[in-house]
């Protein structure tokens, strides 16, 4: 029996080396023996690609003023249905879109809708979220796309989405595949270090990775992979880089442009993560996949949706307790209030003063503080008293016993083999090419009347009392 294939078109605004292109790629070789596959780039594809790609002017990140470039999104648009005809000589099946709901491109949406009126069956893929501490990405005068099949990488954006007004039929959870390391050999580092393998954007944490650091036993030396790229986060990395020198900390940075990655994760004694935000979370699950143990911050958000299916994260500390008084409580309140104002004005969210006292209160309870939650400023006075005091560094085990964790890891081998089980099990190609495959039938097959509410999704991720500094505040020198 002749089975006819699906004919699914992929975009996003580029294929550059990122998470969304790692999935989008995953995702292109999952189907492509069950269906036909197009891609739709934003920018030119300038590396290797499992299905053919065209370049699509328009769909590039755009803000509607620079480099003197006008796009009409009809136009655009047309140029995207041409693309189609001309891969498929007619219709698509499914235009499966990556991150649809962040401007990064400001006529992302009218284009979309556009393509919705033309009877094309839209799939939209949410990574993340704008409402998420990135006001600078909000569509603030667009409604977000009705009618249409959403997905999302974690059951807590799936909760947030059916709060604002989507359905069930319409609304699909989808966790990424997770794959091994190919090793051809085993290579070593001259090195013995402590991977952070990350671009070091401010929501990464790095002065947390920094103060861990400081508790390491057997002298590992910090190495962190890449730096970040836009000035937001460049500012902080470069600060960071300033405040490490001028301590002699053992910290290395751009460990990763001056070594290949495989050199460095085979070398690693183990890997860390003190990220306070992540989409699918990626970096929870790819170290056991290497054999190495990951030690640092837990995030409840999405580690509990992998917990659920047996991965074992109890090492992992929740939350990092440090001393208010340390960095002086008054003045931390100041600066997050400020910061908290600012983002409510940014967004067209009110916010009422009383509510942003109780939260505090409720952030500093015990006169503690997530160390989490405050930005570089705070963080470097915390680092500069726990190097000058060894009181101050011992009352921070008191305060947090899971920082001394990675010497002390109960049955390592045994963790390491019981994650790296479940994830080959459950989190496998076969797995995800059966989720996308039904997910592309039900999309295919079943029109959902629904929209997102922005309001209310927006009060669901402006939650005062886990609003972290490094987030939703500006950076201070």
């Amino acid at each position: 029996m002749h089975l006819i294939k699906k004919k699914i078109v992929f975009i996003h605004f580029h294929l550059r080396t990122g998470g969304v292109t790692t999935v989008l790629k995953q995702q292109v070789e999952a189907i492509k023996d069950r269906c036909e596959v197009l891609v739709l780039s934003g920018e030119p594809n300038r590396s290797v690609f499992p299905a053919p790609v065209l370049h699509i002017p328009g769909l590039g990140y755009y803000d509607g003023l620079s480099n003197g470039k006008v796009y009409d999104p009809h136009q655009v648009a047309k140029s995207i249905i041409e693309a189609i005809h001309l891969r498929f000589n007619g219709k698509c099946d499914v235009l499966h879109v990556h991150n649809p709901t962040i401007a990064k491109n400001v006529i992302f949406i009218e284009i979309l809708k556009r393509l919705k009126k033309e009877g094309i069956n839209l799939f939209l893929q949410v990574h993340d979220f704008a409402e998420d501490g990135r006001p600078l990405v909000y569509f603030s005068d667009s409604e977000y796309l009705s009618d249409c099949h959403y997905g999302v990488v974690n059951m807590r954006d799936y909760g947030f989405l059916l709060e604002a007004g989507l359905k069930k039929q319409g609304l699909h959870f989808i966790p990424n595949e997770v794959n091994g390391f190919n090793f051809k050999k085993q290579k070593k580092y001259h090195k013995q270090i402590a991977l952070y393998p990350v671009r070091a954007r401010r929501r990464k944490n790095i002065g947390e990775a920094i103060l861990l650091s400081l508790f390491f036993k057997n002298n590992e030396k910090l190495s962190i992979t890449l730096p970040p790229e836009s000035f937001h986060d460049i500012q902080s990395y470069i600060g960071w880089k300033e405040f490490v020198k001028a301590n002699n900390l053992s910290v290395e940075f751009e460990a990763g442009l001056k070594n290949d990655f495989e050199t460095l994760l085979l070398s690693a004694k183990f890997l860390i993560t003190t990220s306070i935000t992540e989409g699918f979370g990626f970096s929870f699950l790819e170290p056991w996949m290497a054999g190495k143990v990951l030690w640092g911050r837990r995030l409840e958000n999405v580690c509990l949706d992998f917990e659920k299916n047996d991965i074992n994260f109890d090492h992992l500390y929740t939350k990092l307790h440090v001393p208010a008084k340390w960095i002086g409580k008054q003045k931390l309140f100041k600066i997050w209030q400020a910061s908290v104002l600012k983002n409510s004005e940014r967004y067209n969210y009110k916010v009422h003063k009383k509510d942003i006292m109780l939260s505090f209160e409720k952030m500093t309870a015990d006169d503690l503080i997530d160390f989490g939650l405050l930005d570089e400023f705070f963080q470097k006075q915390i680092i500069s008293v726990v190097l000058l005091c060894k009181e101050k560094k011992e009352r921070l085990i008191e305060l947090n016993p899971k920082i001394l964790i990675p010497k002390d890891v109960f049955d390592q081998d045994e963790l390491v083999k019981n994650n790296m089980n479940v994830l080959t099990e459950k989190y496998n190609k076969a797995v995800y090419k059966k989720k996308l495959m039904d997910i592309y039938s039900k999309v295919v097959g079943h029109h959902v009347h629904h929209k997102i509410d922005k309001k209310i999704l927006l009060a669901q991720f402006f939650n005062l009392e886990g609003l972290s500094l490094l987030e939703w505040g500006d950076y201070i020198e």
